[in-house]
């Protein structure tokens, strides 16, 4: 580890009670900006239909506001790009969920 490195994947400072979903979010906010990137490349970012519509369906309204002021706030102006923000979200209500993704493909 690196002195104040942290990204999507932790700290690397051995707790992993920190490396949630939402203490990731709250320390580097929604996504790594692509400029302090240090993979190559860029990210597919996907939110398909099914995703959304399990995120009008489980994400409880006071949660998905919390998530809508977070995103938009911490991707600036990212948050135009297509698909950032909704993904965004979906990773705020279900991060903590490493099936998330598998269950949203239940819907149809």
């Amino acid at each position: 580890p690196q002195p104040a490195q942290d990204g999507v994947c932790g700290n690397f400072n051995g707790d992993h009670a920190d490396d949630t979903t939402a203490t990731i979010m709250q320390r580097i906010g929604a996504r790594v900006r692509p400029s302090e990137s240090l993979l190559s490349g860029q990210a597919k970012i996907e939110f398909t239909h099914q995703m959304k519509k399990m995120l009008q369906a489980e994400c409880p309204a006071a949660t998905l506001a919390q998530a809508q002021a977070q995103c938009v706030t911490n991707l600036g102006t990212l948050a135009s790009v297509p698909n950032l923000t909704p993904a965004c979200q979906f990773d705020y209500c279900f991060g903590m969920n490493v099936r998330a993704r598998s269950h949203a493909k239940l819907y149809h």
